[in-house]
């Protein structure tokens, strides 16, 4: 029996004081604005309601200062509901406040819905004037992106219907499967793990723990399989409804759109990736060599190089992130340093805790929270660092309102992913000895690969399920695994011996069914700052003063022109293979240092 020593991380009590959103469950004032929010959708409805068209400038400004105030506070109420669940998706009480929290969110915005529907119908040439007018400055970019929703948008009672309906409709099943994995048990030598728990032992230098975490995770997906593909094939079907019902030609078509970026450029992205899925192999295939593995598996992929990896507390990684944002600039590392002295950051793994991480922006009025499972691998400081860039990100952002604060998907992971960079290279000028520092690449270049090319390869995955779906009908759990395999094959080929058991394993993954077509912006952000970084070290001096202000323009502005302000062009077909010629200089980087090392 293989067995680990386990040792504290120092995160086990790292948890988040959620009061500057709300005290608890009970807390009066959060009863206080549940009532509150209603009054104010009242009065704004019963002060605007069918006048959207006969305001001027000014008046239509005073409108939308009031429509922020009201989604700032219904914001408020959600974010506080989910984030209290997050934590213990197991705890009844959190399960009802959120439950309570979405069909509250429901009612204001049926109460609300009025207002975009009255402001889609004013005449183009009315509405390009109100867009270019002084007093609507600060809302321009939300007015003109809005427009582009005309065709799909709905009447307004057919838009309070959907609304009413997606309360027990699709935002139901998420729940249910996030419950649902967030209950299961992963059984390892003996040991019942959450499945944070049980993934994290994928990245084990030993590979009998890597197979044997394997084992048990594909026991509990296939146990689970028959409700997981059920809620797959729901939510796939509830979305093929709402495509038809707004007017989408394709599955992508919506996330395009709210991603503000057109078909062809994702087209673009997404041929430029699976062209050069030859990097994967030729990575895994050094990859197995350096293990000196005679077949490289599926479980394999995450697999150390060095056996004697030391774990990370806490503080080490704290200060990692926080030296590399403040060598970057002063305030970054001062807005992220935030994040632990005022505690907005939940880090330890708990029994009934979501797995994953994210963070959440909440609104203007407050401040972001991040979300995470910190189990002391090197890895979980670069997803410290991911999650931190979003959060510093979503702060400098606040000052754009509730209504451009947040970016397009695209531009969102851009300062997780460079957060991601800036700690990446600081621990590699840290590093002397070849062999630690082809470690470390390693590491990088698989997590490089996860979020490029893996992204992009269930991007083909969502594509195709999404097809059959609407051409077939319901799914079976062998449908899906079939189109897993295949998709999952075309990127690895010969470098990677897929096993039996890993067809299962599209069923454990959220992004598919709480935001279809997420994926490909992973690969977006990722090959984004690549290009990013090239850039960086290029062009030093008054690089991050620019790269400052593009984070505080927010969604305040198309991402060609956000990105611009740092000198790229994302616009420019050939845009993509600046980032793929990275990675590919990356793998040369370690091709190079291995064989250096053979010789020594």
């Amino acid at each position: 029996m293989t067995t680990e020593k386990k040792t504290k991380s120092g995160a086990e009590e790292v948890q988040w004081n959620l009061s500057d959103l709300y005290d608890g469950v009970n807390d009066n004032q959060l009863k206080a604005d549940k009532k509150r929010v209603r009054e104010k959708a009242n009065a704004f409805a019963d002060k605007y309601k069918g006048r959207i068209a006969d305001l001027d400038a000014e008046q239509l400004a005073e409108a939308f200062n009031k429509y922020e105030d009201i989604l700032d506070l219904i914001g408020k109420i959600g974010s506080f509901s989910h984030l209290l669940w997050s934590t213990d998706t197991n705890n009844p009480a959190f399960g009802k406040l959120m439950q309570e929290a979405n069909e509250l969110s429901s009612v204001i915005h049926q109460k609300l819905v009025f207002f975009d529907v009255e402001w889609l119908k004013i005449n183009e040439n009315r509405a390009n004037e109100l867009i270019e007018s002084e007093e609507l400055s600060s809302y321009k970019h939300y007015l003109e992106t809005s427009r582009r929703y005309k065709e799909h948008t709905l009447s307004e009672k057919e838009e309070q219907i959907l609304s009413a309906k997606s309360v027990t409709g699709r935002s139901a099943w998420n729940r249910f499967f996030d419950e649902s994995l967030g209950a299961a048990r992963f059984r390892v030598d003996g040991e019942e793990l959450t499945e944070q728990e049980a993934l994290s032992k994928l990245h084990n230098p030993d590979r009998e723990v890597r197979k044997k975490a394997h084992a048990a995770l594909t026991y509990t997906f296939k146990e689970m399989s028959r409700t997981l593909t059920f809620i797959f094939n729901t939510i796939l079907a509830d979305k093929h409804t709402n495509d038809k019902l707004r007017n989408y030609s394709s599955w992508i078509s919506a996330r395009n759109l709210a991603n503000e970026i057109d078909d062809e450029t994702v087209e673009i992205l997404i041929n430029s990736v699976t062209d050069n899925y030859d990097l994967v192999q030729r990575f895994y295939r050094l990859k197995k060599n350096l293990l000196g593995y005679k077949t490289l598996y599926d479980y394999d992929r995450y697999a150390p190089l060095l056996k004697n990896r030391k774990q990370v507390s806490w503080d080490e990684a704290r200060g990692i992130v926080l030296n590399s944002y403040g060598a970057f600039h002063n305030e970054m590392g001062e807005v992220a340093g935030k994040f632990f002295d005022h505690h907005w950051i939940d880090a330890a793994i708990s029994p009934g805790k979501r797995g994953g991480a994210y963070s959440a922006s909440t609104v203007p009025s407050v401040h972001p929270y991040v979300f995470m499972n910190y189990d002391g691998q090197i890895r979980d400081v670069q997803t410290l660092a991911h999650e931190l860039g979003h959060g510093v990100h979503q702060y400098l952002s606040r000052q754009q309102g509730v209504l451009q604060a947040g970016t397009p998907l695209t531009t969102a992971e851009t300062a997780s992913v460079f957060g991601e960079m800036l700690v990446f290279q600081n621990l590699m000028q840290q590093l002397d000895d070849p062999k630690e520092q082809l470690a470390l690449l390693m590491g990088k270049i698989d997590d490089t690969i996860a979020t490029v090319f893996r992204q992009v390869s269930m991007n083909r995955f969502e594509s195709a399920i999404h097809t059959k779906r609407r051409e077939d009908g319901e799914l079976t759990t062998e449908e899906f695994s079939a189109v897993w395999r295949q998709t999952q094959e075309q990127v690895y080929g010969d470098s990677v011996e897929l096993t039996e058991s890993y067809d299962i394993w599209w069923s454990y993954i959220p992004h598919f069914l709480h935001t279809p077509g997420y994926v490909y912006a992973y690969a977006f952000g990722e090959l984004l700052v690549l290009a990013l970084y090239e850039e960086y070290t290029r062009q030093n001096n008054g690089f991050a003063e620019k790269y400052m202000e593009m984070l505080r323009t927010g969604g305040a502005d198309w991402p060609e022109n956000i990105v611009a302000k740092v000198g790229l062009d994302i616009t420019q077909p050939d845009f993509w293979n600046k980032g793929l010629a990275a990675i590919e200089k990356m793998i040369t980087r370690a091709e190079q240092l291995a064989e250096k090392i053979g010789k020594d």
